[in-house]
């Protein structure tokens, strides 16, 4: 069941996003030269990081559909680039129900390709910040059943959401809204990891106008707070997996975790 219709909204071409970067970034088309000119002054680390990130979120949601959780809501969707998030959980789960939101009008422009559900779950999309949490929460319940377990995804989002914008507000909010069972996926950009790259990504992004608040291992892991974190706990993107194969060991400047509401 497909649900939602989107509608038409200007794009602003005259300044970066960074879901179109991340675009450019995983090799992606759907990006402007603004973007592109970000994008190409981030080091030749910035793409690895974008891989990682999506193969993270790949085996998370596999591994949370494999568990039985078969509802999503999945904020900072980015543009699609296959297989989405709904394509991996209906192929283990096909009931499943997925609102994808992010903020860019070009991901509601190829919302269609979000929302081609399989006849027996659902899928939607909603245009929406995340610093709005009770807007999305709002539309999500029109979708999601709240009383049973939901699985949020806030893959490489939170470090767009600088300290003054109260990150962790934001995301105990949208906890608060979970029944018990429920889980959080998240990836975050470390600045303790590789601190030069860190500095020199974050300067790039703020030429182009995109504010950026990457954060310590202790930093991510508050995000965690009164979860119970699942193992491997937290850990950079390319040592997070379960039931799977172990992934190539390589370097990365990605905290990632999965971690379940009490």
């Amino acid at each position: 069941m497909t649900t939602g219709t989107p509608g038409p909204q200007q794009i602003d071409t005259s300044k970066a996003h960074p879901a179109r970067v991340y675009d450019w970034l995983l090799g992606g088309k759907d990006n402007y030269p603004v973007d592109e000119a970000v994008a190409e002054k981030l080091p030749a680390e910035a793409r690895d990081a974008a891989r990682q990130n999506r193969e993270f979120m790949h085996r998370a949601a596999a591994w949370l559909a494999g568990q039985g959780i078969d509802q999503f809501l999945d904020i900072g969707t980015g543009i699609p680039t296959e297989p989405n998030l709904h394509q991996i959980v209906q192929r283990l789960t096909p009931a499943a129900k997925v609102v994808y939101t992010d903020n860019d009008p070009i991901v509601l422009r190829h919302a269609e390709a979000l929302l081609v559900s399989r006849p027996e779950g659902a899928t939607d999309y909603i245009q929406a910040d995340v610093r709005r949490p009770r807007e999305i929460l709002e539309h999500a319940r029109g979708v999601l059943d709240f009383e049973r377990p939901i699985a949020l995804s806030l893959i490489a989002l939170m470090h767009f959401i600088p300290d003054d914008q109260d990150p962790y507000g934001i995301v105990s909010d949208l906890l608060a809204a979970l029944p018990p069972g429920s889980h959080l996926v998240l990836s975050h950009a470390a600045s303790d990891l590789y601190p030069e790259l860190a500095e020199q990504v974050t300067a790039e992004y703020a030429k182009g106008g995109i504010r950026l608040g990457f954060r310590t291992r202790p930093e991510v892991d508050r995000f965690f707070d009164g979860l119970d974190l699942v193992d491997p706990g937290l850990v950079t993107a390319p040592e997070w997996f379960k039931g799977t194969p172990s992934p190539s060991p390589e370097g990365s400047g990605i905290y990632a975790g999965v971690a379940r509401v009490r």
